[in-house]
């Protein structure tokens, strides 16, 4: 019997209903669609769609997923994070790289999506994990904002809620935030220690990429576009539909 082809690389939407601080928000509609299909719709312009696949551990997305045509796996509702949701998957769809795009980033841009696919040919070993410039002193003191230092090889030191790196002075000089596009190998998803266990400062500042650098391995940033909107809140949603309608 011929062996399954594995894929070089697969995007995974992790999904899940009961947020804490939105429920339902991946069915939530944004001017006649659902967010996780615009999500989706981005990702299809990057990668083909039997390459593309929603996480969820909800009948409510999957249901609706099924309707539109996009692929969609059921996970367990034990997982932890959005990264975990991707570990399950990569256990049922093999392929040498996954890429993890949030499900709560309606207008992410597909040029950062193929910029994190030249660079996984570049750093195809790696984890690897988006960062952008912040522009202002309301996002740099937002706790909803994961705020980002690395390295002079642009390798992960610390992600924090709190204000980093802070001055003496308490003044906004200089900072970069997360953006939620993330790149894993198959080989570090394999590793069990990564899976469903949350690490001491993953834990305090609810950052799942913390895990794995706590684990010692390295995390290499890429920098994209600062276009994207994480729906944290349904107040996020206001400012997504004014970047739609302006677009």
């Amino acid at each position: 019997m011929p062996q399954k082809k594995i894929k070089d690389l697969v995007i995974i939407i992790p999904a899940r209903y009961k947020s804490t601080r939105f429920p339902g928000k991946p069915l939530v509609d944004i001017l006649g669609k659902s967010m996780i299909r615009r999500v989706w719709e981005v990702c299809v312009q990057v990668l083909p769609s039997d390459c593309i696949y929603v996480a969820t551990d909800d009948k409510r997305i999957y249901e609706h997923c099924k309707t539109h045509n996009i692929n969609s796996v059921m996970t367990s509702r034990k997982c932890l994070t959005g990264t975990d949701r991707v570990i399950e998957v990569s256990k049922k769809i093999s392929a040498k790289n996954y890429i993890n795009v949030q499900g709560d980033e309606p207008v992410i841009s597909r040029n950062d999506i193929k910029k994190f696919i030249i660079n996984i040919k570049k750093y195809p070993d790696k984890i690897l994990n988006g960062v952008t410039r912040i522009t202002n002193k309301k996002d740099y003191k937002k706790n909803s904002i994961p705020k980002v230092v690395f390295n002079k090889q642009n390798e992960l030191i610390y992600m924090s809620r709190s204000v980093i790196p802070g001055s003496k002075r308490k003044e906004f000089k200089n900072g970069y935030r997360q953006v939620c596009i993330y790149s894993f190998p198959k080989k570090v998803l394999s590793n069990k220690k990564f899976y469903n266990k949350k690490t001491p400062l993953e834990y305090i500042e609810d950052i799942e990429i913390l895990r794995f650098i706590e684990h010692g391995e390295k995390v290499q940033m890429i920098e994209v576009s600062n276009s994207s909107i994480a729906v944290d809140y349904p107040s996020d949603l206001l400012r997504v539909k004014r970047f739609i309608n302006a677009k």
